[in-house]
């Protein structure tokens, strides 16, 4: 099957050839023994190849049925990794309240006892007011000494009970917010559930669909997917654009790139930041992690909260963010190409920043 191609497919392996070529010839290339021969690129949006037998048409549906079903599983890994990122902040604030719920309720029960104290003091001494006392002496000065002493009691007390008041009050709202972190706490319990049901389900899926394949469909696929993701990265380099291409690192840039690179080969698993596995996200946040910068856990923050930048002036560490939902996200390295983990039975691999349809680029350390 695989020698069935035909012109058009010797027009395709042309093309993938010449666009290879373009970006292994371009100035400076620092990795072009890795892109020459890119392991298992991931899969590109249109232009698809075209394909040269019915056995290659059967074998584009279902390259683009996988497409759609680890698109949908990428989707919903950055909702799991999110609801991770939340329920870990929520878990904290938990943590912080029952903290202060605690000290809370120990000032409370120290108040109250400072209460029943004043309280005794004034049953035992008959129950008549301080005022009264004082008006039955006789001594003049003693009166005068009580009657101030009085006043600091009074206002003591009044301190006292207000003090309380706010620190009952305190615990209310304690109460109320610890109540509310852990109704959050439980729906994005719910929504990582969900989450990871879909995963699991799309790439059962996508598995299942691959199981089907004979050895040599399953070599002729990885073709089609090869030549799409070139055909793709030749249309974008046939803009021109590498050309306006030309910003240099940075220093925290360099080693990010340094760390993205040293996991090449390492496989992708969805929800992993390293060490021995990585999702997409998981792969440029602990890149930039280790050079130095937190930046946002999923594709989608990191789209959403990092300074955008025209794509003409990016440079190696920046990231590219793929697919109009953001669902995708690797890292750009120079001479036209970027580190990425592309998708689950694929490896940390370096491929054309082209070969997807690119939605931005973002800038960690601006």
């Amino acid at each position: 099957m695989i020698g069935k191609t035909g012109k058009a497919g010797l027009t395709t392996a042309a093309v993938a050839l010449v666009c290879a070529v373009t970006v292994l010839t371009a100035p400076g290339v620092a990795y072009a023994n890795s892109y020459a021969n890119p392991a298992k690129p991931a899969p590109g949006p249109t232009p698809a190849p075209t394909p040269t037998t019915a056995d290659d048409k059967d074998l584009e549906k279902v390259r683009k049925e996988l497409d759609r079903l680890y698109h949908d599983a990428a989707v919903a890994t950055d909702e799991y990794n999110a609801a991770e990122e939340r329920a870990g902040e929520q878990s904290d604030e938990l943590v912080k309240l029952a903290r202060k719920i605690v000290k809370g309720q120990e000032k409370l029960d120290e108040l109250k006892e400072r209460v029943g104290a004043a309280a005794r003091a004034q049953y035992r001494s008959g129950g008549l007011p301080p005022e009264a006392q004082l008006m039955l002496s006789d001594d003049p000065r003693l009166f005068l000494d009580g009657a101030g002493r009085v006043r600091e009691g009074q206002q003591a007390t009044k301190g006292l009970l207000a003090e309380l008041t706010r620190t009952q009050q305190d615990l209310q709202a304690y109460a109320k917010d610890a109540s509310t972190q852990w109704q959050r706490l439980e729906a994005n319990r719910k929504a990582k559930a969900a989450a990871k049901k879909k995963i699991k389900s799309r790439i059962a899926d996508a598995e299942k669909l691959e199981a089907k394949l004979e050895k040599e469909e399953r070599e002729r696929l990885l073709e089609l997917e090869q030549e799409t993701a070139y055909q793709n990265q030749a249309a974008w380099l046939s803009s021109g654009i590498l050309e306006e291409i030309n910003g240099k690192a940075s220093a925290q840039g360099k080693k990010a790139v340094t760390y993205a690179t040293a996991q090449i080969g390492k496989p992708y698993e969805w929800g992993a930041e390293g060490p021995k596995t990585y999702d997409c996200s998981g792969l440029t946040s602990q890149a930039w992690a280790a050079a130095g910068r937190g930046i946002p856990r999923t594709s989608q923050e990191q789209w959403k909260q990092l300074p955008r930048i025209d794509i003409k002036d990016m440079r190696p560490g920046d990231l590219i963010i793929y697919h109009d939902d953001a669902s995708h996200v690797g890292m750009y390295i120079g001479d036209g190409a970027i580190v990425h983990a592309p998708r689950p039975g694929r490896t940390v691999t370096i491929a054309g920043a082209g070969s997807m349809a690119i939605l931005g680029v973002v800038r960690p350390d601006r």
